[in-house]
């Protein structure tokens, strides 16, 4: 099922299929619905799946005004989607971009979701100095995908070491990827990294404590980046745990579907199971235990 929601001012596109628990799905950046595919067929037999496509992607808005793409706006958005969805606070789930923006929704409504899954994600920049080299380097990309257009900015994309892992799945995916690419707008692209870069959001760390309900991070075992990055994470958050996948890199749910989705279906499954735990276990230990069996 297809949707157009219109949430703060714009319309946003979603497709939703499956029953049972909600699950909202965030896509990267470059990204749309169909990127995150795999997700949906890992999960749907079990759980009901709505892909949220994000504003300046897909078929969702794109609008020149570039308020509406900082990551204070784009939570407050993924909250009011949820709410038109009527998703009962859904498990969010989100790669890389889609990671962060998760986490700043979560940071925002904490009561709003049961549970995050980030995968390849971050909380921003800390340090000052990287994180304005960051914003000028975005800024300038912006500038570039205006001037030169999308299919050329999309071939630099694709050919950028974080994503060569994706190689191994063949040039039929690789070529599928790059049309979805493809049909994102410049102006969409251009705007997301100017006002939800990794630069441009507010960093989130000092925000981490907020986020009580259970997290998994999982990065791919050869994305050394964000394996660090999924570990300080982790060390942050109340109820967190994180699983490195073998055999991958960024996008680990791509590269390793079927782990990914086993993965993440005894994680979600655990939580609903542990919803309404026995009177003598507490809710520490619920959590360590499912660390344990995680």
């Amino acid at each position: 099922m297809e949707h157009s929601i219109e949430v703060g001012g714009l319309r946003l596109r979603a497709l939703e299929a499956g029953e049972g628990t909600p699950v909202l799905v965030l896509h990267g950046f470059t990204g749309d619905a169909e990127s995150m595919e795999s997700v949906f067929e890992g999960l749907c037999e079990r759980y009901r799946i709505v892909r949220l496509e994000l504003v300046g992607h897909g078929g969702s808005d794109s609008p020149e005004d570039i308020t509406f793409y900082s990551m204070t706006d784009c939570a407050r958005q993924i909250a009011s989607a949820a709410t038109a969805l009527e998703l009962e606070r859904p498990h969010l789930l989100g790669y890389s971009m889609g990671g962060r923006a998760a986490l700043a929704a979560a940071v925002a409504r904490p009561d709003r979701f049961s549970s995050l899954v980030l995968i390849g994600a971050t909380a921003g920049i800390a340090d000052a100095r990287l994180r304005g080299d960051r914003i000028r380097a975005d800024r300038e990309l912006a500038d570039r995908i205006e001037r030169d257009g999308i299919e050329r900015f999309v071939d630099a994309w694709m050919a950028l070491p974080i994503f060569a892992s994706q190689s191994r799945l063949g040039e039929g995916a690789l070529d599928r990827a790059r049309a979805q690419r493809l049909r994102n707008s410049e102006r969409g692209l251009a705007n997301s990294l100017r006002g939800m870069g990794a630069g441009a959001q507010t960093p989130l760390f000092e925000e981490l404590g907020k986020v009580e309900m259970p997290v998994l991070l999982v990065a791919g075992d050869e994305d050394e980046k964000f394996k660090a990055i999924a570990q300080a994470l982790a060390a942050r958050l109340p109820d967190a745990r994180t699983v490195i996948l073998p055999g991958a890199g960024h996008a680990a749910h791509l590269e390793a579907p079927a782990e990914f989705a086993s993965l993440v279906s005894r994680f979600l499954a655990q939580i609903v199971a542990e919803e309404k735990p026995p009177a003598t276990t507490s809710r520490s230990a619920s959590a360590r235990h499912r660390g344990d069996r995680l």
